[in-house]
């Protein structure tokens, strides 16, 4: 009787000890906002106390907690093909209105009512690009960068990733996050100049490289007037 007692008071330590260990999970990143700004006078702040959205990927869903998209439905992170990302959509082509950031005709369909409105800008303006960190802006993850990649091609089709490469107008520092011990939830941006375009709906993507050839894409038409 006192061995079986003993053997369960083990057994219930032991449990014990595995539930308190809460290791954090590995996510993916994501574009949240396409075109951030920040509250006038105020710093460098991502957070939504910090500035306001008013440009957002395609189809994306309005009233979610920052940086919940991963696990939540419906998850933002679109992962390219491991083997060959340079050949892959550029653009979340998954079925269903509330997954897909592909194309929408007309490209209007895509934003407003349930989702966020479509970028307006214009050449020369600031843009500023918002994402969660999703624990991978710790000291001992790589800094891998996040390009931003824009077509050329005016009130058209979306162009081809490998076309989309020779159009990177930024490469982005992705540990450029708030402070905070919420590693998940911690919001990153990076900004950039509009560069020369005639005035016309273009393609944009974000993308971020996670390891060595796993990319990350997030898609959004922009509107410069």
């Amino acid at each position: 009787m006192v061995l079986k007692s003993s053997f369960t008071i083990l057994v219930v330590a032991t449990l014990a000890v595995f539930s308190s260990y809460t290791p954090q999970a590995e996510a993916h990143s994501y574009a949240d906002c396409i075109d951030w700004k920040f509250n006038k006078g105020g710093k460098q702040d991502w957070s939504d106390q910090g500035g306001k959205c008013t440009g957002y990927a395609r189809r994306f869903p309005l009233g979610k907690d920052f940086g919940s998209l991963d696990s939540n439905w419906p998850p933002r992170h679109y992962l390219q093909d491991r083997n060959n990302p340079n050949a892959a959509a550029p653009c979340n082509t998954a079925v269903g209105a509330t997954l897909s950031e592909s194309q929408a005709n007309p490209t209007s369909k895509a934003y407003g009512g349930q989702f966020g409105r479509m970028t307006v800008t214009s050449v020369g303006d600031t843009l500023c690009v918002r994402w969660p960190a999703k624990n991978h802006a710790q000291l001992f993850h790589p800094n891998n960068k996040v390009q931003i990649n824009l077509s050329k091609a005016r009130n058209a089709k979306d162009i081809t990733q490998q076309e989309l490469l020779k159009n990177t107008i930024a490469n982005l520092n992705f540990k450029n996050c708030n402070p905070g011990s919420n590693e998940d939830r911690r919001p990153c941006g990076g900004c950039f100049k509009v560069p020369v375009r005639a005035k016309g709906t273009y393609l944009l993507q974000w993308r971020w490289m996670l390891n060595q050839g796993e990319w990350y894409a997030s898609c959004a038409d922009i509107q410069i007037n």
